[in-house]
């Protein structure tokens, strides 16, 4: 799996329960995705010049721990499945300093073409190289 974020939960992440607020969660697996999709050549420079985007039309999450004020977080990636024009990958969030995992998230997102608001087949090298970050990963819902 390849490393797609690392941070760190700050007291304004948590809510009045005192743990690290859903929205965050999601926000660092965004920051995630984002860093995946620059792996995979599909930067937001590419991705201007080519008038092209990836919109997730499908997300599933699964909080495994509590996360507080001062943990470090790490996101590791996998991918699922690559076909023409769709990504299925996952993301796994751990406390960085116990190993525990937090969360697990799994999307699906679709390459487009940003003029005609469509769905077009991947960059052939970005899906390639998606290929070679299949992995097999027991994902919370499948066991």
């Amino acid at each position: 799996m390849l490393e797609t974020y690392r941070g760190t939960v700050y007291p304004w992440h948590c809510d009045h329960m005192n743990h690290m607020n859903v929205m965050w969660y999601v926000g660092k697996f965004d920051e995630a995705t984002w860093n995946l999709m620059s792996h995979l050549g599909m930067s937001a420079a590419f991705l201007r010049e080519h008038h092209r985007g990836m919109a997730a039309i499908d997300q599933r999450i699964s909080y495994q721990r509590e996360l507080h004020a001062g943990d470090t977080v790490a996101i590791r990636t996998g991918v699922v499945d690559v076909t023409d024009k769709k990504i299925i990958f996952f993301h796994e969030m751990r406390n960085a300093d116990t190993d525990t995992v937090s969360a697990v998230t799994l999307l699906t997102g679709i390459h487009l073409d940003t003029q005609t608001r469509k769905s077009c087949h991947l960059p052939k090298a970005a899906a390639d190289k998606a290929r070679e970050l299949v992995v097999a990963y027991e994902l919370p819902w499948t066991s």
